[in-house]
Formats: structure tokens, C-alpha cells, sequence
């Protein structure tokens, strides 16, 4: 396993830790354009999926048979944090779509961001299947089975229809062969997907430039998807998460995964990356993307100065007092 370190951080003078993990970078021609570490390192995408998930949702046209909004579609390809506006989103979903919420196989939890969490826990509400950060995913998978006629008991199964044409979708995106992709579970029940990072990287790509995508009822799903991402980047994650901060720039599209996994495309500059923390940490993620988009000359100065505002360069104490600093390691 060839590492190198992305992000360190010192406390004083002393470096204090490192942030280990791989990256790359690659173009429309399928070359690896930037290597940190090693290319071909496997890594799963977690919920950096969930966009390819969710285009066999929009190639069944569940959102024009339910009359879903836009903010809901954008869901589908979400790990939401249990805002007041995205439960309702989803509740909204379930009744246009009459789908019950027992038929979710999350598991009951509560919100993740700390107000509605504790607007949860001082009302003493239950723990809710809906309130799981993938449940968007999931109501997008169960809306499709209805539309489709599919079984909708064992829709998570990989052997289903959907997560077949799922796996086939990935392996079409990412250029990389169906049986080379890895498979196991994700914390959610549904099947994760592992493959070298330059893979995960072109399919990135593809997203952010879908004229590469031959199949054209693909590349008109993946518009529609990534068109949702980009309009409503809060449903996406929520504000002060990175994956909304970068879909605010309309020239990304960006989903991050559990266990340091992150990926985004850039639009104009036909370039995509993907990158591994490999101690599983998502808070080096902002310094690493800033540094990517600083070192390729990204122009838009806003984007990079969200990533920072996110993680600081300063570390700082519980006085505010600066302490130490975070500096990104590696080099294109």
C-alpha cells in the first residue's frame, strides 16, 4: 500500500499528526493526470455512490410519475442530516409516492446535526427510519420498484434488478469491469462498491461532463441528477458540510463517503478527482480540496475560501486562542 501524507497538523512548532491517504486526478482521455500515493489503491465510494444510485431513478422517471420537487429529487443522491426541511422533504415524498416508511430497511435513528437532534431529544420523538442520513436513497430505490413492478421486500439485495443495473451503471461511468468492483454492505443495508481510485475518479468525471457518457439515457439521467445537486446543494448535506459548500459552485459536482472517502468533477476544466483519507477522517477533506483547487489554479476564489472557512488552517483552543495550524502535504 503506497501512502503519502495529504494533510499535518502541528500544534506550536511540533508536528502533532498526519493525515495519510492517496489521491489522483484525471482527464477526459481517461489519463491519470495527478498521483498521490497510488492511483490504483482500492477504496470503497460509501455515499460517494449515491449519485450513480440514483440514475436508474431518474432514467424510470419516478420524479415526473410522483410530481416530485426538485429539492426532494435532490434527496435521492443525499446523506442528509435531519434538518426540520429536509424530514419534511421526505415525508412529502412518502406521500406522494404512497410509500410506507416501514418498508425502509434503515434503522430507526435520530437527526444527526445538533438542533434537530436536540429538538428530538427534548420532545422525546422516536427514533425514525426516515431520520437515517441514506433514507433519501432508499425512498429513490423503493419509488422506482413501484414504478417498475420490482420486489420491493428485498430491494437492497444485490441480486435485485435495481442494484444490478446500479452495479452496471458504475462499471459503464467508471470504465472500470463489473467483476473488478468489490462489493460488500454499507452501514445503511444496501450494497458498497469498492474499485481503484482513477476508476472512481472518471466516473466523477463523467458527472461533471456528461457528453462522455455514450449511452444516452444515462448521460440524460445524469443531468437531471447532478442538475438537482447543484440546485439545491443544502438537501444534498446541509449548510457548513462540505458536500453543499462545494455544490454551491455550479462548476463541481462533489458527494463525500464514511471513512475519508471524497470525490468531485469540475465542469469546465474536464477534470476529476478522488481521494482516500485512509485513517477514515472527513475533517482534512476541505484543506485537501483547497489545496487541489489552489495547486490547478481553480478560479473560483469563493469556493476555496468556503473550504477553509470549513477547516481552518489555524487550529485554535477552546479559547480561540491560535494554537497551531493545518497544512496540506502533498503536491500535484
Amino acid at each position: 500500500m503506497k501512502l503519502s501524507a495529504l494533510v499535518e497538523q502541528y500544534r506550536g512548532s511540533v508536528l502533532e499528526n498526519v493525515h495519510m491517504g492517496v489521491l489522483c486526478g484525471v482527464n477526459e482521455f481517461g489519463e491519470v493526470l495527478y498521483e498521490v500515493g497510488n492511483a490504483d489503491h482500492p477504496a470503497f465510494l460509501r455515499s460517494s455512490a449515491k449519485p450513480f444510485q440514483a440514475i436508474p431513478v431518474m432514467q424510470g422517471k419516478v420524479v415526473e410519475t410522483f410530481g416530485l420537487a426538485g429539492e426532494e429529487a435532490a434527496l435521492f443522491a443525499a446523506s442528509q442530516r435531519g434538518e426540520k426541511y429536509q424530514i419534511s422533504a421526505l415525508e412529502s415524498i412518502l406521500r406522494k409516492t404512497g410509500i410506507s416508511e416501514s418498508q425502509l430497511i434503515t434503522h430507526p435513528t435520530i437527526p444527526l446535526n445538533d438542533e434537530p437532534k436536540l429538538d428530538y431529544l427534548m420532545k422525546g420523538l422516536p427514533p425514525r427510519r426516515i431520520c437515517h442520513n441514506c433514507s433519501g436513497k432508499h425512498l429513490g430505490i423503493l419509488a422506482l420498484c413501484k414504478v417498475m413492478g420490482y420486489p420491493t421486500e428485498n430491494y437492497g439485495d444485490i441480486q435485485h434488478p435495481v442494484q444490478q443495473r446500479i452495479l452496471k451503471v458504475l462499471s459503464e461511468l467508471s470504465g472500470c469491469p463489473v467483476e473488478d468492483i468489490h462489493i460488500a454492505v454499507d452501514g445503511c443495508g444496501f450494497p458498497v462498491f469498492a474499485l481503484p481510485l482513477k476508476f472512481s475518479a472518471s466516473a466523477y468525471l463523467k458527472l461533471a461532463c456528461p457528453d462522455l457518457i455514450a449511452d444516452e439515457s444515462v448521460r440524460e439521467a445524469a443531468i437531471q441528477i447532478t442538475g438537482y445537486m447543484n440546485a439545491h446543494p443544502d438537501m444534498v448535506a446541509s449548510h457548513g458540510f462540505i458536500c453543499s459548500e462545494l455544490l454551491r459552485d455550479p462548476n463541481i459536482v462533489a458527494k463525500g463517503g464514511a471513512k475519508g472517502f471524497y470525490a468531485f468533477g469540475l465542469k469546465k476544466e474536464r477534470i476529476a478527482f478522488a481521494l482516500k483519507v485512509i485513517d477514515g477522517s472527513e475533517n482534512p477533506w476541505p484543506i485537501i480540496v483547497a489545496s487541489i483547487l489552489e495547486q490547478i489554479g481553480y478560479s473560483n476564489k469563493e469556493t476555496i475560501r468556503r473550504m477553509y472557512k470549513l477547516t481552518p488552517l489555524e487550529i485554535r483552543n477552546d479559547n480561540g486562542i491560535i494554537v497551531g495550524e493545518n497544512k496540506a502535504a502533498f503536491r500535484l
